[in-house]
């Protein structure tokens, strides 16, 4: 088996360095020479079983080896103490649900997690997609926070981001020519959905729903393809995508509502830290 390394027998040793010798590390580590230099010769002939110091005139200073261990103690006491810190604050410790439609997963998720994970390392976060609707219902014992769309004047909880819905077709097709056009949209019930069918509709264009899915990644897919059209929020527009507006013959959409829910009997600290790292995530 392999041998472990008492951390008391590291605090003195770095004690030594620190003060410059074994009178002044006694002080600070408040215990006796004598059990100073008995940590020092276990430490030397039992655990490393080589020399950590040698003497020149009156000072002790560090061996080859002794410099080595230097900065790996240093390294497990820092450990050792950010371990016992974290952990005995219960608070810096948990678990978080979040409900999230699949829509800003990748747009916003992974700047929000990362950013949390570095202030709340020992947190768990347990994230569920499910369409807007869905996380409505949920949201009551089922999760503490929940990202969700709504329309602009009917807002619940705490907003993140108004933003404009716009039509997209594919860069490489001329999809938005056909007729009847095919859309690709939000399975019902979507608010959404609604807006762009009833816009067509007062337009006076023929249109069909060609495709339905709750996952915004379907929906990017298909639009991707040169199969449809669809409508969604501009800050999810992505690469290979185009815009398009009555210049197109399009007519305008009305803008939507990203907000925060949180959950009426959660009030941990965990969960407001995660709260307060969407928002900021939302901002940038």
């Amino acid at each position: 088996m392999l041998q472990t390394i008492d951390h008391e027998l590291l605090r003195t040793f770095v004690a030594i360095v620190d003060h410059g010798g074994f009178t002044r590390a006694a002080q600070a580590v408040n215990r006796t020479q004598s059990a100073v230099s008995m940590q020092i010769k276990r430490l030397e002939e039992d655990v490393i079983q080589r020399q950590l110091f040698e003497r020149q005139g009156r000072q002790m200073l560090l061996t080859s080896e002794g410099a080595t261990l230097l900065g790996y103690a240093r390294r497990i006491l820092d450990l050792h103490g950010e371990a016992l810190t974290m952990l005995r604050q219960p608070d810096m410790v948990g678990k978080v649900r979040l409900g999230v439609p699949d829509d800003y997963v990748m747009r916003f998720l992974p700047g929000i997690l990362k950013s949390f994970s570095h202030t709340w390392p020992l947190v768990d976060v347990e994230v569920q997609c499910a369409p807007s609707s869905e996380l409505i219902n949920r949201h009551k014992g089922q999760l503490d926070l929940s990202i969700v769309t709504r329309e602009v004047g009917h807002e619940i909880g705490e907003i993140l981001l108004q933003d404009q819905t716009v039509w997209v077709v594919a860069e490489s097709h001329a999809t938005h020519r056909h007729s009847p056009l095919p859309l690709a949209l939000f399975e019902e019930p979507c608010f959404c959905r609604r807006h762009a069918c009833n816009a067509l509709t007062r337009a006076g264009l023929s249109y069909r729903v060609a495709y339905s899915s709750p996952s915004l990644a379907t929906l990017q897919a298909v639009v991707g393809a040169g199969l449809a059209v669809s409508a969604w929020m501009k800050s999810l527009v992505t690469p290979g995508m185009r815009i398009l507006d009555e210049a197109d013959g399009f007519p305008p959409l009305p803008d939507a509502s990203i907000v925060l829910l949180r959950a009426p009997d959660t009030h941990s600290p965990v969960v407001e830290g995660l709260a307060q790292h969407i928002v900021e995530g939302f901002r940038l």
